[in-house]
């Protein structure tokens, strides 16, 4: 079984989906459109400061070679 994602641009389109899904040819799996939540507010403070330093110091160091 696959799952793809489909983005509808017609009503008409989703009725035909919804007929197939009564066929039980295909299953709707909705999407929660209400979870856009900014990566930055997704993963805040997941990270320790001391991990968080260390990273910024291997950024510079990285960025600096390339100077």
């Amino acid at each position: 079984m696959e799952t793809i994602l489909v983005q509808i641009t017609n009503n008409k389109a989703l009725k035909l989906l919804q007929e197939l899904e009564e066929l039980q040819l295909i299953k709707l799996v909705k999407k929660d459109a209400g979870n856009s939540q900014k990566l930055s507010e997704k993963y805040a403070g997941k990270l320790s400061s001391s991990t968080v330093e260390k990273l910024q110091h291997l950024i510079q160091q990285s960025r600096d070679e390339w100077k």
